[in-house]
């Protein structure tokens, strides 16, 4: 099965006008993904590893999960309809109280790789899903370069 499956890392998580951009990327080529910017923001505390004072809905779960035994082990995306992308999320719980157990479960990529980043855990996409996605890598180098001179400008503005 690991074949029919492409894995993917965040390369970067960007604010648009309406939302976040997620670009993952294999090596070769990048996708996006629009998320809603609250879950960007918990996806990118999840790869930086920030702690707030109080726990984030992401964060409390995890914790819920790690006190049950139970971890995130993988995300598969799926399918996609439009813009829209169905994803399954795998927890495997092994604790005192039951043999080992995994737990497959449909759900939002967006919020499977905020809780997947928590873990390290893998991120896939289905190949043949994969392959039908436009290759959007020169769309990330200008939206970082704008990014970038974004705040260039708003450095210039402080001194």
């Amino acid at each position: 099965m690991k074949s029919d499956l492409v894995k993917l890392v965040p390369m970067a998580l960007l604010p648009t006008p309406s939302g976040c951009a997620v670009f993952l990327g294999d090596g070769e080529k990048v996708i996006l993904i629009y998320i809603d910017p609250s879950i960007g923001v918990a996806i990118n505390m999840g790869l930086q590893k920030e702690k707030l004072p109080r726990p984030m809905t992401y964060d409390l779960f995890h914790g819920v999960l790690g006190a049950l035994g139970a971890k995130v082990t993988r995300v598969v995306i799926m399918d996609v309809d439009g813009d829209v992308y169905y994803a399954r999320l795998f927890i495997q719980a092994e604790n005192e109280l039951s043999q080992k157990k995994i737990l497959e479960m449909d759900a939002r990529p967006s919020d499977c790789i905020a809780l997947a980043v928590r873990d390290e855990a893998p991120i896939f996409m289905v190949k043949s899903i994969w392959e039908k996605q436009a290759d959007v890598s020169d769309l990330l180098e200008n939206m970082k370069d704008m990014h970038s001179s974004e705040e260039d400008e708003e450095e210039g503005d402080d001194a």
